[in-house]
């Protein structure tokens, strides 16, 4: 009940103070769109995301923008939301952009980026930083626009049958992991092998691979991966916060009447704040539950990252030399995490190091 009066709260004041219920009701069309998930259900969290963004536009418009939500499956696949999108065949999508990391790379650094800013320092380059309008002029070209809503927070590294004790346990190591961090990988020796979600606990069993990356602990523990691949390493290096972004189709965009666009920003808004938290206060009680059932929390060793890093920025600047937007959107993103930084070191860094070291004296 909290929830609902928040959102029908947000959503009028989104709306424009100088309106009233009633004239927005007796003024404004109704709008029926669809929206194709690359999540599905069994991912309540991310999903979910979907649900919250939906359910607050409608609330806010009484019922005037009226959204359904689709699995992947019904109207388009998970990596094809996009390509939906674009061609009209759904209104709007819940993805990650950076799946349409094969048609516009640059569109990784919308995502989480390898080595790239934590949840926070990116919705503050999203919203204060240029990073908003960067995508947007990314995606016109292909007649879509987005809007941030959501962040998983640093994900795991992934679940490992054997121990990674240095870079050499990576070379000819089957690793189910896509886009560009699986290109990083190679660099390394790893064999980025695509798998089936419901095919990757098998995957490892038979040992057809040796590694696998999903999410975050409270997502991880519906596949069971502990029982076949107990060495859970982090830190997530290749996404330190997945940003989810709704996509709408730019000329439904174009059409709409800007208290609308105001509303859906504002749903965009909840949505993207509702996830953070949820995956906040889901994942420390998910990793005790995970530790419980077997899973051997490891820290990826110092020489690991390292070979990472510097694999990392060497597919950067390879990849920008060859594309002028992925250039673009690396340099103004990078540049912006490194201030980021700067300032996580003064204070916020030394804040949790301090707090973290005292509870682990109790």
């Amino acid at each position: 009940m909290q929830r609902r009066r928040f959102l029908r709260a947000a959503g009028l004041a989104a709306a424009g103070s100088t309106l009233a219920a009633p004239a927005i009701a007796q003024s404004s069309p109704s709008i029926k769109w669809r929206l194709t998930s690359s999540f599905p259900p069994s991912l309540e969290t991310l999903h979910g995301g979907a649900k919250v963004f939906a359910d607050a536009a409608r609330e806010a418009s009484d019922g005037r923008i009226d959204i359904t939500v689709h699995p992947p499956g019904e109207i388009a696949g998970a990596v094809e939301a996009l390509d939906a999108v674009k061609d009209g065949r759904a209104d709007l999508a819940q993805t990650a952009l950076n799946y349409w990391w094969g048609v516009e790379p640059a569109l990784v650094f919308a995502t989480g980026a390898p080595f790239g800013m934590n949840a926070r320092q990116h919705n503050a380059f999203n919203q204060r930083g240029g990073g908003a309008d960067l995508v947007n002029e990314t995606l016109a070209d292909h007649n879509v626009m987005a809007l941030l809503a959501g962040n998983t927070g640093c994900e795991m590294g992934g679940w490992f049958r054997n121990e990674i004790k240095s870079v050499a346990d990576l070379k000819g190591l089957k690793f189910r992991i896509s886009g560009i961090a699986g290109k990083i990988l190679q660099r390394l020796g790893v064999e980025p092998t695509a798998v089936a979600r419901g095919d990757i606990v098998s995957s490892l069993q038979s040992g057809a691979l040796g590694a696998a990356a999903w999410v975050s602990p409270v997502d991880d523990e519906k596949l069971d991966l502990v029982k076949v691949a107990p060495n859970y390493y982090y830190p997530g290096w290749q996404q330190p916060g997945m940003a989810v972004h709704i996509a709408i189709n730019l000329a439904k965009w174009n059409d709409l009447p800007k208290g609308y666009k105001a509303m859906l920003r504002q749903a965009a808004d909840i949505a993207n704040t509702d996830m953070q938290a949820a995956y906040d206060a889901l994942n420390p009680p998910a990793v005790r539950r995970l530790v419980e059932a077997g899973a051997r929390l490891k820290a990826f060793p110092a020489d690991v990252l390292e070979a990472l890093w510097q694999a990392t920025d060497e597919v950067y600047a390879q990849t920008a030399r060859e594309n002028a937007k992925f250039e673009r959107m690396r340099d103004a993103y990078l540049a912006y995490r490194n201030d980021q930084y700067l300032w996580w070191q003064v204070a916020e860094y030394p804040y949790d190091n301090f707090v973290i070291r005292q509870r682990a004296k109790g």
